[in-house]
């Protein structure tokens, strides 16, 4: 049983930053792939970043948030972070952590890909 728990939302103003974490207990987290989505009001949940586990380390980005957004993990605290810099109104959303526990082909920006997610914390960004 793998638990997610996401922090760091809050509301910030059009070309400000916030700084994402998620804390994840309950598997090897060194091994798990990574991930961050988000859902707007009335938008389906879309794919904003993931980070490859194993030591691998490959990083994804939508193309909506390269060269604004970046993830990291740090493995010796079990936790993945999202920088966002540059925000603007249309990243305001609930963001979720989510992880892929088991091994095999994985598409990064798939979330029927991850198997545990996070309760999500929301950000909003004022014009």
């Amino acid at each position: 049983q793998v638990q997610l728990v996401e922090s760091g939302g809050g509301l910030v103003q059009a070309g400000g930053s916030l700084r994402l974490s998620c804390a994840a207990s309950g598997h090897t987290f060194s091994t798990d792939h990574m991930g961050w989505f988000r859902q707007a009001p009335g938008k389906e949940r879309e794919f904003v970043s993931a980070i490859r586990g194993g030591g691998d380390d490959s990083i994804y980005y939508a193309d909506s948030v390269k060269g604004r957004f970046t993830i990291s993990r740090d493995n010796d605290k079990n936790t993945v972070d999202l920088q966002m810099n540059s925000l603007k109104p249309e990243d305001t959303a609930v963001y979720y952590c989510a992880a892929r526990v088991y091994a095999g082909h994985w598409i990064p920006s798939v979330s029927t890909q991850y198997n545990y997610w996070g309760q999500g914390t929301r950000v909003t960004v004022s014009s």
